[in-house]
């Protein structure tokens, strides 16, 4: 199986990623817990490229084509090996972030995003948790992390808010594979979430 957890920075799907890779692994499955951009050697090269530096620094279109070229990698690397393998692959984030962030909040180029994913990703998850909580909290728990890795972050809460749409949004164009999960819950509540539409999916 493969699972992957989306929302806007700060609303916590990074640690429901980890927490639900923990419970898996207690209860017998082999997990592989991975990350977008990123998650390859070559991926995470590409990936201080895009979320370090000015929020100007490169334009929609490039990011895009930069988004996909890691993804591949990623997809080629690590994905498709540990699925063959029988493994269930966690990734925090994969092309919905790119279907919203670059297609949707950054001049509607949704169809040039759909048409790169067809030609060179092919893959979609079999589960995807939206972790969904309000923007300007989340925006400032992003910032607060202080990370160096916050450069979409600097775009703004008129941007998250755009951001968060777009993910709820997803959700109704994708209700098969799509799960929004109340983020403002506490970390327990949302991980007990998490694990019940999991377990329900992998029975």
């Amino acid at each position: 199986m493969f699972i992957t957890f989306e929302g806007i920075d700060g609303s916590g799907k990074s640690t429901q990623a980890r927490l639900l890779a923990g419970k898996l692994e207690a209860l017998g499955r082999e997990v592989v817990l991975t990350r977008e951009p990123g998650g390859s050697p070559g991926a995470e090269e590409i990936r201080a490229l895009l979320v370090e530096g000015d929020p100007d620094r490169w334009s929609a279109e490039t990011e895009i084509l930069l988004f996909t070229a890691a993804r591949r990698d990623h997809l080629e690397r690590r994905i498709a090996p540990a699925l063959k393998a029988g493994q269930i692959v966690i990734s925090d984030r994969f092309a919905d972030s790119t279907r919203v962030y670059q297609g949707a909040t950054r001049g509607e180029r949704r169809a040039m995003v759909d048409s790169l994913h067809a030609q060179m990703i092919g893959t979609e998850p079999d589960l995807t948790m939206i972790i969904d909580m309000d923007p300007d909290a989340a925006l400032s728990r992003g910032l607060a992390r202080d990370s160096g890795e916050d450069r979409f972050e600097e775009f703004g809460a008129a941007f998250q808010h755009k951001l968060r749409a777009g993910f709820l949004g997803l959700a109704e164009e994708y209700p098969e594979r799509c799960l929004v999960i109340d983020g403002a819950q506490g970390a327990d509540e949302v991980s007990a979430d998490v694990l019940a539409a999991v377990e329900a999916r992998l029975a």
